[in-house]
């Protein structure tokens, strides 16, 4: 999701549409750092590579888990999380290549 000229303001709207929603920055916040966001929580795979397990993710932000798995299919497609399958586990990370193009693109928009 690289932006272009014509593609750019509708590349960002998507990005502020996801992160418009108070719950799912809180989210992007805790991603930034999970290590220190979800260190209460056993990890089933390294963080660092595969991300959060979204059971964690479910569990730390108290909503229901159909809403969690609404909102980081929001993120992901908006291209601001990556997902990685781990068993029958879905594990995110923050897209820190993306969240630098929207800075980018932010600038050069706006």
């Amino acid at each position: 999701m690289v932006a272009t000229a014509e593609s750019g303001a509708g590349d960002l709207i998507e990005v502020f549409k996801a992160l418009g929603n108070p719950a799912r920055l809180q989210i992007m916040q805790w991603l930034k750092d999970p290590d220190a966001h979800f260190s209460e929580y056993e990890p089933i795979a390294d963080r660092k590579s595969v991300g959060v397990c979204v059971t964690h993710i479910q569990a730390k932000s108290g909503l229901a888990q159909s809403t969690v798995s609404s909102y980081m299919s929001t993120l992901e497609r908006a291209g601001l999380v990556r997902p990685t399958r781990v068993g029958k586990w879905t594990h995110y990370r923050r897209d820190e290549e993306r969240l630098a193009q929207v800075a980018r693109a932010i600038g050069t928009t706006l």
